[in-house]
């Protein structure tokens, strides 16, 4: 593989990998030379219109308070009624719905493809923003029209103080270390848990690459959801006993012995290779497959998987 992506200017992606790849952002000018969004605004609106779309507008200074949240498929009179400044749009899953933005995951192979969640797409006229927040993921910020103003901040996590009354996780406390203004072509990366805030400062669209940050949580949840499914048979059992542990105190050998069990679920790296081809390569929207001819596609230990499932 070619370790010149254009897309990274004058890095290689040996240094990018190294230096910046989950570790600190990198602002990019004119990553893609005389790019122009290849969807209009309308036309981003009307695929909100669309029931298998998953779709969101936020609203800085909503009926309902501040930083509201809507949810699709919306209609004409959702577009209607919006203010004419401070709102965005956001579009899930635009690759699987259109060519020219599955394209631009050409210019990402630097990165495993079972890596990818999705690209969306947001249209916000002036001043139309998400909120300073941050995000579990990795995620590359193109700007496809119009102008941005992105200011980035420090590395957050669930204690950082979050606003009240707003269903979104809005940092309450947002103090910018960098700031910059993004025009079309220019790229932004910004790994987990920076905070940041984009403004429109005019008609702006921005394609985000976001790429699958599952919590561990979620991945154990999984992994017992399969191991149910295969009926695996390792059960507890209790450590050496005595009779001073008869009591309602848990004494720490009983900890040791649980430990011991899990351990030896995890231990099997046939079965987590297995799950985990499975766990990365499920489709984002299971249930639209057919519709949307979403593929992803993994190997491991020889075996190849597609969709969540090995191939024969």
């Amino acid at each position: 593989m070619s370790d010149t992506f254009p897309i990274l200017g004058d890095i290689s992606a040996d240094k990018f990998l190294a230096e910046y790849w989950q570790k600190k952002p990198l602002l990019i000018r004119h990553a893609l030379p005389g790019f122009e969004s290849p969807i209009s605004p309308d036309e981003l609106a009307g695929l909100s219109l669309e029931e298998e779309i998953e779709s969101r507008i936020v609203i800085e200074e909503g009926k309902e308070g501040p930083w509201q949240a809507l949810h699709g498929p919306f209609n004409d009179e959702t577009f209607s009624q919006l203010p004419e400044t401070k709102w965005t749009l956001l579009i899930q899953g635009a690759n699987l719905w259109l060519p020219e933005a599955k394209a631009l995951l050409d210019h990402f192979t630097f990165i495993p493809p079972w890596r990818l969640d999705d690209v969306m797409i947001s249209y916000a006229p002036e001043g139309g923003s998400v909120g300073p927040h941050y995000d579990y993921y990795d995620v590359f910020l193109i700007q496809g029209l119009g102008q941005r103003r992105w200011q980035v901040g420090p590395v957050c996590d669930q204690d950082s103080p979050q606003l009240d009354g707003t269903t979104l996780r809005i940092l309450r406390d947002f103090d910018a270390t960098e700031d910059w203004v993004l025009n079309p072509g220019d790229m932004l990366y910004l790994p987990p848990q920076v905070a940041h805030s984009g403004v429109a400062l005019n008609d702006c669209m921005t394609y985000s690459i976001g790429f699958r940050a599952p919590s561990a949580t979620d991945m154990l949840d999984d992994l017992t959801t399969e191991l149910l499914s295969q009926g695996n048979s390792i059960y507890y059992s209790d450590p050496e006993l005595t009779p001073d542990m008869a009591t309602e105190n848990i004494d720490p050998a009983f900890i040791h012995q649980v430990k011991s069990l899990l351990s030896k679920v995890l231990d099997d790296e046939a079965l987590l290779a297995d799950w985990f081809a499975r766990y990365m390569t499920a489709p984002k929207y299971p249930g639209l497959v057919d519709e949307s001819e979403e593929i992803r596609r993994a190997e491991v230990n020889g075996l190849q998987y597609e969709n969540g499932e090995p191939k024969a």
